[in-house]
């Protein structure tokens, strides 16, 4: 019962902070929270993704969806465009700061109501 508890709580938590984290804009659709996943596992694999890998691996989007969903995620300072040096038309898509350390407690507090 208490990992049931820990889970609303956690639950409740997430639904107050939606319209100023990252937690709303990452779950508005599945194509958004794969995205999510996609840029992170980028990020802790240290490797590099650019705008259009991201775009071929998303699943069931449109490029100009996605191409919407990744002007959105930089507007609102979730993610960054990195040029890269080879060439200038190719850019990175990297997380901010900010992101990296939401989706860290994002992931502390998932990994502490499961155990």
């Amino acid at each position: 019962m208490d990992s049931v508890n820990l889970l609303l709580q956690f639950w409740e938590d997430q639904m107050r902070k939606s319209h100023r984290s990252s937690n709303f804009f990452f779950r508005k659709t599945p194509s958004h929270y794969h995205m999510m996943l996609l840029v992170m596992s980028a990020y802790y694999n240290q490797t590099t993704l650019s705008v259009e890998e991201l775009k071929t691996k998303l699943f069931n989007t449109s490029r100009p969806k996605s191409s919407m969903i990744i002007t959105e995620a930089c507007e609102r300072g979730f993610f960054y465009l990195e040029k890269t040096d080879a060439d200038k038309r190719r850019k990175h898509i990297k997380p901010s700061e900010l992101f990296i350390k939401e989706f860290t407690e994002y992931l502390a507090t998932l990994k502490n109501i499961s155990t």
